[in-house]
Order: structure tokens, then C-alpha cells, then sequence
């Protein structure tokens, strides 16, 4: 018997997250579905590279022992779990997994997806040009994965699995999966496939839902230490409420909800997903009880006929190193004994036959120099200097390697710090993103061939007009000064070389002056740092906000970034302190 409402909770946001999180979720007993979410880009082309050292390696290794040690529960409550976890190796995980269970005496049906894995079939795909640049594929790849969807997932859930293996999907995958398995949604039935989609986007980075990483941190750092994890709680007509286990640290609000939702999209009128193309621009927020929100407004509309593929190759070579530098001046020593360094290298690779760096970037942390022409602290007395370059030859980063060090003794007095010793070159991975037809990836549920719904295989897309058509109103009378942090709140994150940023007004009388003055050539001005391609704003009514999408904004993105910051975790904040003109008599939150 379908059911009308099923519970879903991730307790894993990333390889790497906190073991604490399934085991929260599993022991409140408020569970339907686990899932945990697992790959990266980078992780990715890791795993493949681990793979074809060992043929038993390229999954997410640490996630057989996560089910050994809930596997009693999840046979107790028939919780069931739907994880990438199976990397580029999913086979070899399910084994890992069966040894495990065999050992502890517990039946658990286990089932993989495959078919998103398309190196070996890399040749086929060779003249298909990168998505935003339109280069040419390179001619050696570490990985390459397409991005499948969710009826895979909800076709081996149909088969009796209590545990779903998958290679690469989108994330929210992981959620939409179950829904449509237990609730019967078909392929066309986009509205609710987006509202899905929307319930899997904002629990897929576990605790980011639940209060972490959100701008009014001060609310919720006495809770750090025991962070609840999502709860998805999902009615059969597509309604969604987000709540977290009872007892647990953090808050369910509409503003922790929200930040979450506005996390690395673009336009938020067409959300690109394989199963469906969101519309969540007048997505709203009700707090119907403490710690629950009610999510409501998604629409959707037919997919793309393709697939997203994310590809990785190397570059050459990078080196990343730092060192500590203290005294008056500590900002102008810092600078100077970069440029010396460099220098120094520059001579030396001259001296042997080497080429010049590729690419090099220096940052002095603690002088903010992420905000670029409005940093203020030049007279800090302590400073990190960090230093990463990037070179086709690893001869040549072993020189600077060896030179960074010596100018303890040779240059600035006050350096100090350099707990990891030496640096030594590593690959340098980028990413290349394309597209491939869905009628070219052959998907497997359990080693048998499965074929899309044919309202799942899409139609070429023709995006919605989503420019906004509001005029701004100008102020009137007279006005003070305030930074955008006492009117809105945000986050932002990466799409590859992209970044985004959500900005949400904390009254929906302040959107106005947001509208007017945070304009989107604004926003590219204070970046300018940054920024290399254009900003496009995209209005988002139903939160009352905004999404900013810069594009060439992260030196590469991900590990083709140089920088500290390379995937824009922090560009958010950056912008909170964007100084606005508001009515002398507006009251507005302190700064």
C-alpha cells in the first residue's frame, strides 16, 4: 500500500561529514528513508584514480562501516538507504557492504545503479565541446560521470532494495528517488517532481539546512556541538515541511531554509535537472511549529534530452604553501617577501631551462584580501602568507618548494610557522563540463538494461524569461548608510568557475532597496577582484531575494582555483558588508 506521507533524513552532506549524523537520524525513529550524500567533482576523478590502482577501490570507503553499525536499526524500523556512496566502483561497494552483513548475521537487499561512469566510452563523446567555453574535450581524462536522475533510484527501490548503491546523480536524486517510488509519481507529473527535487536540494548538504553555515551564526553557536541533521517530511500531493529529530542543536526557520535553497543554483526559474526543469522563484516559507517549516510554490516544467557530464583532467602541476608573518608592517613584509620569492624562482627556472609559472597567486590572510579595494586592515601586526602556483613542469615546483622556506633566515624578520614543512607538487585537476544525449547513456539497475520513462527522456529545452520586470523606485528624503548584512541575509557557493550568491531581504519592505541598489553591475563592481565574466541577477519573489550568478569568478573553481577560497564559501559574507543608502527613518537590524 502506497503511503501518503514518507520521512527523509540526510545524514551526510559530503565524504567526509560526521559519522553522528546518520546515527542521530536512525536513532530518532522518525525515519522512512537514509540518505547520504557522498561525490564531488573531486572526488570523482580521486576515485577513479584509486581504481584503477586497486579494481576493488573507487567508492566511498568508510560507508560499509556506517551501515554495520546502524544495520540492527535498519532492519528493526525497515528504514531504507539510498546513497552515491558507489562512486565510480558501485559493485565493489555492494560486496564491502554484503561481507559486512554477512559477518553480522543481517539480510539486507542490496542494489546498484550504474551506467553514469562513461569513461570507457570516452572516444564516442571527443568532439563534444566543453558547455560554457566551448573548448575541445582534452585527449586524457581521469574521470567522467554523467549526472543521472532519480527513476533509476525508484525502479531498484521498486525491485525490493533496502539499500540503493548509485554512481553519480544529481544530489537531490537521493530524495526523489524514494518519492517517486512511493508515491507512484510519473514522469510528467513535473510539478511534483520539482517539489521533490526542491525537498532533496535542501537536505542534501546535511546540517546547512539545520543552522549551519548561516549568516546570523550567533543564533546558533551554542548548539555547534550536538548540530541536528533534515528531515524531509513528504506528502504524496508534493507538499514539503523541513524539520530536524527532537533534543538536537540548531534551528528549522524559514531563514535557515532558505539560505539553503538559495546554495549553487543559478536561475531559479529554470533549474536544470535530469528528471525536470524547477521553478522555484515563488518558492514560500511558513513556520507551522517550532523547528518545522512548511515549503510550498515549486513548479516544474519537461527536462533537458541531455545529460550533464562532469569530466576531470590534469593540468600540469600545483603547490600551495604558507607561512606566518608577525611585526609592524606585517602586511607590506608579507607582500615583499612574496615578490622576492617569486623572483627568486622566476631566476632560478630561467637559469635551468624552465618555463615561467602557468599561473601564481598570492594572498595575504588577515589583511583581507578577499575584499579586494575595500579591505581595511593594513595595519594588522600578524598575518598567513599564502603562496600557490601552478606549473606543467614538477621539477619546477620542486624548486620553489625548496626556496620557499629559506627566507626565514634570508628575509622578513617575524616568519614563522611552517608546521607542514616543505610543500611538494600535486596534480592539478580541472573540470570539463558537457553535455550528451540521455539516448546515449546506458543505464542498469542490478545488471539489467532499464529505459527512462519516455517523458524522462526530455525535449531540447527553450528556457523561460525570467528577467526581472519590477522597476526599481528611487528613495526619497534623506538617507543613511548601512551594510547590507542589517537588511538581508545569504550564502553562496560554486558552479564550477561560477559563483552564486542568494541574498534574502529580512523584511519584504527592504526588497525594494535591494532592488535598486544591489543591482547586478554593482555587484560585479565590488567583485571586481574577481569577477571576469558578466553578473546576472535573478529576482526570487517568493523569498523575498535575490541569486547573483558571476561567472569566471573563482580562478578556475574547485582544485583549478589557486585561491583560499576557491569554491566562494565565504563570497557571501564578502558582499554582507555592500554599503547601502536607506531612509534616515528605516529601522534596521544593527550592524
Amino acid at each position: 500500500m502506497k503511503k501518503d506521507e514518507i520521512r527523509i533524513g540526510c545524514g551526510a552532506g559530503f565524504w567526509g561529514d560526521t559519522a553522528e549524523g546518520p546515527k542521530q537520524l536512525v536513532a530518532s525513529g522518525e525515519l522512512d528513508y537514509l540518505v547520504l550524500d557522498y561525490l564531488a567533482e573531486i572526488t570523482m576523478s580521486l576515485l577513479a584514480k584509486a581504481r584503477a590502482k586497486d579494481p576493488n577501490a573507487g567508492y566511498a570507503t568508510d560507508f560499509p562501516s556506517v551501515v554495520a553499525a546502524l544495520a540492527p536499526q535498519l532492519k528493526a524500523q525497515g528504514i531504507k538507504v539510498v546513497t552515491n556512496a558507489g562512486g565510480v566502483n558501485p559493485a565493489a561497494c555492494k560486496a564491502a557492504i554484503a561481507d559486512k552483513l554477512k559477518a553480522l548475521g543481517i539480510e539486507l537487499k542490496i542494489a546498484i545503479v550504474t551506467g553514469d561512469d562513461l569513461l570507457p566510452r570516452a572516444a564516442e563523446f571527443a568532439d563534444v565541446p566543453e558547455m560554457f567555453s566551448g573548448a575541445a574535450m582534452p585527449a586524457r581524462l581521469w574521470s567522467m560521470n554523467a549526472y543521472l536522475g532519480a527513476f533509476p533510484i525508484a525502479e531498484a527501490l521498486a525491485g525490493g532494495a533496502d539499500i540503493v548503491l548509485t554512481g553519480r546523480c544529481v544530489d537531490s536524486a537521493l530524495v526523489l528517488g524514494p518519492l517517486i517510488h512511493e508515491f507512484g509519481w510519473r514522469a510528467d507529473d513535473y510539478d511534483r517532481l520539482s517539489a521533490g527535487s526542491l525537498a532533496g536540494h535542501i537536505i542534501e548538504c546535511g546540517a546547512q539546512a539545520t543552522g549551519g553555515i548561516v549568516t546570523d551564526w550567533q543564533t546558533m553557536a551554542d548548539d555547534w556541538d550536538r548540530m541536528g541533521f533534515p528531515i524531509a517530511i513528504c506528502r504524496a500531493d508534493g507538499g514539503v515541511a523541513i524539520t530536524k529529530p527532537a533534543g538536537t542543536g540548531g534551528r528549522v526557520s524559514p531563514a535557515s531554509v532558505a539560505e539553503q535553497i538559495v546554495y549553487e543554483i543559478g536561475d531559479p526559474g529554470a533549474y536544470l535537472l535530469p528528471d525536470v526543469s524547477c521553478d522555484w522563484r515563488d518558492v514560500t516559507l511558513t513556520p507551522v511549529a517550532d523547528d518545522l517549516v512548511e515549503v510550498r510554490g515549486a513548479k516544474g516544467a519537461a527536462p533537458s534530452d541531455h545529460y550533464k557530464v562532469s569530466a576531470t583532467y590534469q593540468d600540469g602541476f600545483r603547490t600551495t604553501a604558507t607561512m606566518m608573518i608577525g611585526g609592524v608592517d606585517a602586511v607590506a613584509k608579507a607582500e615583499a617577501v612574496a615578490a622576492a620569492i617569486l623572483k627568486r624562482t622566476r631566476r632560478l627556472f630561467a637559469e635551468r631551462g624552465l618555463a615561467d609559472y602557468t599561473r601564481s597567486d598570492v594572498e595575504v590572510l588577515g589583511s583581507e584580501a578577499n575584499w579586494g579595494a575595500h579591505a581595511r586592515r593594513r595595519d594588522t601586526r600578524e598575518v598567513v602568507l599564502k603562496i600557490a602556483v601552478q606549473h606543467a613542469d614538477k621539477a619546477a615546483l620542486e624548486i620553489f618548494g625548496r626556496e620557499f622556506i629559506p627566507p626565514a633566515t634570508a628575509m622578513a624578520q617575524g616568519i614563522t610557522g611552517f608546521a607542514g614543512g616543505r610543500p611538494t607538487p600535486t596534480p592539478m585537476v580541472r573540470l570539463f563540463s558537457c553535455l550528451v544525449p540521455k539516448s546515449a547513456v546506458r543505464i542498469e539497475v542490478e545488471g539489467r538494461e532499464y529505459a527512462l520513462p519516455a517523458a524522462a527522456m526530455g525535449a531540447p529545452l527553450s528556457p523561460p524569461d525570467t528577467t526581472a520586470s519590477v522597476v526599481a523606485q528611487a528613495l526619497a528624503g534623506p538617507t543613511r548608510d548601512v551594510p547590507l548584512i542589517a537588511l538581508a541575509y545569504g550564502r553562496s557557493g560554486d558552479k564550477g568557475d561560477a559563483a552564486n550568491i542568494g541574498v534574502l531581504a529580512r523584511k519584504p519592505e527592504y526588497v525594494e532597496i535591494l532592488r535598486a541598489q544591489l543591482t547586478a553591475d554593482a555587484v560585479k563592481r565590488y567583485f571586481a577582484h574577481f569577477v571576469e565574466g558578466e553578473v546576472e541577477r535573478y529576482e526570487m519573489p517568493g523569498l523575498h531575494g535575490f541569486n547573483f550568478l558571476m561567472q569566471r569568478a573563482l580562478g578556475g573553481g574547485g582544485t583549478a582555483s589557486l585561491r583560499y577560497d576557491p569554491q566562494g564559501k565565504m563570497l557571501a559574507q564578502v558582499l554582507m558588508d555592500f554599503p547601502l543608502q536607506v531612509p534616515t527613518a528605516l529601522e534596521v537590524a544593527a550592524p
